[in-house]
């Protein structure tokens, strides 16, 4: 018979025993750092890790029980694939025993994983999923922190709507991916509600190497604007097809793609003036005297302090972009949370999760019932001589809108001027 002595203070959860303050806190992540994610899975490598150590040897570790406990992170490739992100979460907890899951890249893989960490009663953070889909089917230990994606493109026509109120012809033109139709289904509505015209709208397929049919049709209905894109590879070939065609417009916005710095160095000049939603840039100016202005609590590092710990996560001297931010400042909504549960008791964390409001150098945070973003709001950024430049809202901007942005002729011949 177990003694009674060594039940006494343990918590069982779906097959998962806790105790009061453990040795450590283990983070596992079924990460994409090979196949099509690898770009973005990358970045949030470098960002999980900053953090991570960010909290261990600045913040002194996790406070539980009264006690501080360092973080442990612990990730595998799951090379941007379903079946093995599955197989990965599942030996994340039954093997390696980890209190928590980050979620991999993209909504297709979050969503895949999202059953298998509600099957043991895990937490399950989602740092790279921003389909509305996923917070529709009824799970209850998953938590977001990146934006959902019917609001991505909302600020993009915000934008254009005021700066020109005679641009009315927008395109839409999105992967068929579930990230990306939820992008483009909340731009369709707000357009509308704007009074934009939408003069073409299509999907194409995700693996795509050729979109000369779609842009050739997309030409023919004289878009004063483009909206669309789904991940790198089909953003970086949208543009450079674009440029083949010669489709110029007054502005260009891709999702996710145009936001990554491989996105510049892959096209160069085609690339200017070329704008992407962004939850992060640098330059957004989050602060403890910004978070004590708004009543929140701050945590983490600065946003210098990231960028340094980042590099020197990845050994290489790149800057984050959002998917790195948004990842980092996942490590931190965990820790406030398990200091709020006093706990790593998913259930009680998850309730922690579903209470915190804060502020980070990646923004605001707050969840609703359901365990979707409800407290970050976005930024628009634009290649601009080779920098990416805050252009909306105007509260955040770092510079001034490039508008219309160059022709592809103008580009061709270096004529690339970048707004004073």
């Amino acid at each position: 018979m177990v003694s009674v002595f060594l039940i006494l203070g343990l918590i069982s959860l779906g097959g998962m025993v806790y105790a009061g303050a453990p040795a450590k806190v283990i983070i596992g992540h079924p990460a994409c750092l090979s196949g099509k994610y690898a770009k973005a899975g990358e970045q949030a490598l470098g960002g999980i890790k900053a953090c991570v150590k960010w909290v261990n040897e600045v913040y002194g570790g996790v406070k539980i029980g009264g006690k501080k406990v360092p973080l442990e992170y612990k990730y595998y490739d799951c090379e941007s694939k379903k079946e093995v992100v599955t197989s990965l979460i599942e030996r994340l907890i039954t093997v390696d025993k980890v209190n928590v899951v980050f979620a991999p890249y993209s909504s297709g893989l979050t969503l895949s994983g999202a059953p298998v960490a509600e099957k043991y009663g895990m937490l399950y953070m989602d740092h790279g999923g921003a389909s509305d889909r996923i917070f529709q089917q009824g799970f209850k230990y998953i938590v977001q922190t990146i934006g959902p994606g019917t609001r991505y493109h909302v600020g993009t026509l915000d934008m254009i709507h005021k700066v020109d109120p005679k641009a009315k012809r927008v395109a839409l033109a999105y992967e068929d991916s579930e990230f990306a139709r939820m992008v483009m289904r909340g731009a369709e509505e707000h357009a509308k509600k704007l009074g934009f015209k939408i003069v073409f709208k299509r999907t194409y397929p995700k693996g795509v190497t050729d979109l000369t049919p779609l842009l050739s049709d997309l030409k023919a209905a004289k878009p004063d604007f483009i909206l669309g894109g789904g991940h790198f590879e089909d953003g970086q070939l949208f543009n450079r097809q674009m440029a083949d065609l010669d489709i110029n417009v007054k502005a260009l916005s891709l999702i996710a793609a145009a936001t990554l710095p491989a996105f510049y160095e892959a096209l160069g000049n085609l690339a200017e003036g070329v704008m992407g939603p962004s939850h992060w840039e640098y330059g957004v100016k989050y602060s403890p005297e910004v978070a004590r202005k708004e009543g929140l609590k701050w945590i983490g590092p600065t946003q210098d302090e990231f960028v340094k710990l980042f590099k020197e996560a990845l050994g290489k001297d790149i800057m984050p972009d959002y998917h790195a931010a948004e990842a980092g400042a996942q490590v931190l909504a965990y820790v406030l949370a398990v200091e709020e549960a006093n706990s790593i008791d998913p259930t009680k964390v998850r309730a922690a999760l579903n209470t915190l409001k804060f502020m980070s150098f990646y923004g605001g945070w707050d969840v609703n019932e359901t365990g979707k973003q409800v407290g970050h709001s976005m930024v628009d950024m634009q290649w601009q001589g080779g920098k990416r430049v805050i252009v909306w809202p105007p509260e955040a901007a770092t510079g001034k809108l490039y508008y219309p942005m160059p022709t592809f002729a103008e580009k061709a011949k270096g004529k690339v001027a970048v707004p004073k």
